[in-house]
């Protein structure tokens, strides 16, 4: 029995670069940083005082006023992004096809925001200051149930929380529920926004953020021997993916075909990458295997690239050993050169730039790369968006604890 063929019909984007992908995509290719000075909080008191903040996005665009104070920040941008792919997929989900349409979004952490505001509210007032929207806003699936809730979405719904690879994971899970034919629709992708003062404090203890405070929109610089960490980011990108026929019969707009998804673990370390990018390369073996596809076929990859000494080398030597001489043949970029890092919204924003790239025929740059490591040899597509021919893309993800997801994406 072959498998169910899926396509991809909607995008919808929020990124530090704004909100929409017009603004998102525009941008991007401009090679525009999204990263700035932190506005959320007072960072002064802390070393790292830099993140990628959206400062576009307005929750009554698309949540009902009653509604937006029962949801953390992750959730609004979940539903934000996933009405913009609704509205530009035009899919409608009708009573008889409801339980025919599922969600699945990821996301790294979830409310932490809320935990925050809440945690200091009930040391400072007690239990009735706490709301009672508190678990609601905190828990990371509340993005699918919210999403499920406004389009009367009934079939599939779940929500993964894979650190960096959330987004990722959450749209290979959708990819799957339609080839087994437990649906015929997916919203699917990730969100998050955890720019708080405990999150942003967590991650600099562990010296894992830039320190370039003076220089925010060049403090992102995957594969530069300059690199001294990333930087968070916020926001969400979500896809509408259906089964070929089902878009077909509707007169959907195909933007590209999602052909792969491939999974694996390191078994290594709770933060640092395997050896030799061991579990990364297995994890991109694994894709090519489930697509069917040869490795010379791939023409881009939008790589993890997260501007960190380990990540970024180990990736690369996955690369080379899994695409030998290809390896130098096809494009790797790093798009957190200008988002940050979005952390368990990082698959699903990456997936849609993946899909644009593909789309436009235009690889968006690897920002600040002035100076490469000599253990980054690939071609990274530097400072500048590159307009040639794209015909599969291949979207890495991998996550604290070791756990990696791939996507692969072709031309339809």
């Amino acid at each position: 029995m072959s498998k169910r063929r899926v396509v991809v019909t909607g995008l919808g984007l929020i990124t530090p670069m704004g909100t929409g992908v017009k603004k998102s995509w525009e941008a991007l290719i401009a090679g525009k940083s999204g990263i700035g000075k932190i506005t959320r909080f007072d960072a002064s008191n802390i070393p790292v005082q830099i993140a990628g903040e959206v400062d576009d996005f307005e929750p009554l665009d698309y949540i009902h006023q009653k509604e937006i104070k029962k949801m953390d920040r992750f959730i609004h941008f979940a539903v934000g992004a996933a009405t913009m792919a609704m509205e530009d997929s035009g899919l409608e989900i009708t009573e008889d096809k409801a339980h025919r349409t599922g969600v699945m979004v990821g996301s790294g952490i979830g409310g932490l925001p809320a935990i925050e505001r809440y945690h200091e509210a009930y040391l400072n007032g007690g239990h009735r200051k706490v709301s009672p929207f508190f678990i609601p806003m905190l828990i990371i699936n509340l993005a699918a149930g919210n999403i499920s809730i406004k389009f009367g979405a009934k079939g599939p719904n779940s929500a993964t929380a894979t650190a960096c690879a959330s987004g990722n994971h959450a749209i290979g899970d959708a990819f799957r529920a339609i080839q087994r034919d437990e649906a015929d629709a997916m919203i699917t992708g990730g969100s998050e926004s955890v720019i708080t003062p405990l999150c942003v404090a967590g991650f600099n203890v562990m010296k894992a953020l830039s320190r370039r405070n003076d220089e925010p929109e060049k403090a992102s610089r995957p594969f530069d021997v300059d690199r001294d960490g990333f930087i968070i980011g916020e926001g969400s990108g979500i896809l509408v993916l259906e089964e070929l026929e089902h878009a077909r019969k509707r007169g959907a707009e195909i933007y590209c075909e999602l052909i792969g998804y491939g999974m694996s673990g390191d078994a290594y370390h709770i933060t640092s990458p395997a050896p030799e990018g061991e579990g990364a390369g297995r994890c991109m073996e694994s894709v090519l295997k489930d697509a069917a596809i040869a490795s010379e076929e791939v023409d881009y990859i939008n790589a993890h690239g997260t501007s960190t000494k380990f990540n970024d080398e180990l990736e690369t030597m996955a690369i080379k050993k899994l695409f030998k001489d290809h390896a130098f043949k096809l494009a790797v970029s790093s798009t957190k050169s200008m988002t940050g890092h979005l952390l368990g919204a990082a698959g699903g924003v990456e997936a849609v730039i993946s899909v644009l790239a593909m789309h436009n025929n235009i690889i968006p740059a690897t920002i600040n790369l002035d100076n490469p490591d000599p253990e980054c040899d690939l071609d990274y597509v530097p400072h500048t968006a590159r307009e040639t021919e794209v015909n599969c893309v291949l979207s890495n993800s991998f996550g604290f604890g070791g756990t990696n997801a791939c996507l692969l994406f072709r031309r339809f």
